[in-house]
């Protein structure tokens, strides 16, 4: 038996944060049904890279139904409504207002049906100076300042995935599971909003704090933490790069004896802590790198691993493709192509999940329409 075997979602979502959270509920055991306009989820022609299926649509609509149906449509909004009256959680992204003035905004659905969990995901919140402000992933890394402090010093650098989109997903999923132990005590739905901006926000507290309290925010550095150091990219005599965390003064010391070849570099005021390190990081970089560069990449890792400090090196996407710390799963797509993916992050050593379906197929548009409707007329 799963967590959430037996649990009823309504998704009217599209794109990835919505359904990003869904997939998780349905990992779990939740039954998800997926609400599409005619054309389907636009999500699905992004690629064609998964078996014919967009790769974010793969990723996210597994095992999933897919329903179409028109709100506007007096025997679909009939027939929504039979649904709702049985669903546990109803998840959506749309535009701001749509669902309300078709007459299932979330306050009038939880008044009507009790038991009901509505989430509602959007760019801004519920901000009405912002509200309407178109807010797709990138835009919102723009707006919270997430672009500032991204990328090298004299270019500006997007995060290299949808970022505030995956942060929205997995926020109303854990929003979700608060309110269904919530429910648990007392019988009763709540209401979620979850915004991409208010997901960026959060992440950008400490480079705020640094703005509000400190004495300036924080510039782009690139491979480098702008706050710790040593703590970022250098190269190696191949021109490869190994990223170095260094985070406390043993394993500075550590570092200076091993690496730099000199214990008393420790002590030496310019780098005798980490605030003077990130002070003195031009001259720190400058020594550094005149070791590395000398330096095969291997030596230098081994040498790093014999002093047990971190490191990491800047993979390309092909040298991700064979790490061995990758596990995959096996989803299908809507054309039967079995596709490998990486494998669901939460791990449960204990079997919670066992028995869940390995290979879950992702639906066609409207696949399961006209099942749906005789299920819920009956």
């Amino acid at each position: 038996m799963l967590p959430l075997d037996g649990i009823l979602v309504v998704a009217i979502e599209q794109a990835v944060a919505a359904p990003l959270c869904t997939a998780r509920l349905q990992e779990a055991g939740a039954r998800v049904i997926k609400i599409e306009r005619a054309g389907g989820d636009f999500a699905r022609g992004y690629d064609t890279v998964a078996g014919g299926d967009s790769s974010y649509f793969m990723w996210l609509n597994q095992g999933k139904e897919s329903l179409v149906l028109d709100f506007k449509n007096e025997q679909d909004a009939r027939l929504l409504h039979r649904i709702l009256s049985k669903a546990d959680v109803v998840v959506q992204n749309l535009a701001p207002g749509a669902l309300t003035r078709a007459g299932f905004g979330s306050e009038q659905l939880r008044e009507k049906y009790s038991q009901l969990i509505t989430c509602d995901i959007s760019g801004y919140g519920s901000n009405e100076s912002v509200a309407d402000m178109k807010a797709y992933d990138f835009l919102v890394q723009a707006e919270s300042g997430l672009v500032s402090i991204s990328g090298g010093e004299n270019e500006l650098g997007r995060i290299g995935v949808s970022i505030c989109d995956i942060g929205a997903g997995m926020n109303a999923h854990a929003g979700v599971l608060e309110a269904l132990l919530k429910r648990i005590k007392t019988g009763k739905g709540s209401g979620i909003e979850v915004s991409l901006f208010g997901v960026a926000a959060d992440w950008m507290t400490v480079p705020l704090l640094h703005y509000d309290y400190g004495d300036k925010a924080p510039k782009r550095v690139g491979l480098h933490h702008p706050s710790i150091a040593p703590y970022g990219g250098y190269q190696t005599r191949g021109g490869e790069i190994v990223i170095v965390a260094i985070q406390n003064e043993r394993e500075w010391a550590r570092f200076c004896e091993t690496i730099l070849g000199d214990i008393s570099i420790a002590t030496n005021p310019l780098f005798d802590s980490n605030n003077n390190r990130v002070k003195n990081r031009k001259a720190l970089d400058a020594m550094i790198l005149n070791i590395t560069e000398s330096l095969s990449r291997q030596s230098f890792i081994s040498q790093l691993q014999e002093a047990d400090l971190a490191f990491g090196s800047v993979n390309e996407i092909n040298d991700f493709s064979d790490h061995n710390a990758l596990q995959r799963r096996t989803g299908v797509s809507s054309s039967g192509q079995e596709i490998h993916h990486p494998a669901r992050p939460i791990v449960n050593v204990e079997g919670l999940l066992d028995g869940h379906p390995k290979a879950n197929r992702v639906p066609t548009v409207g696949e399961h329409t006209d099942l749906i409707r005789l299920e819920f007329y009956q």
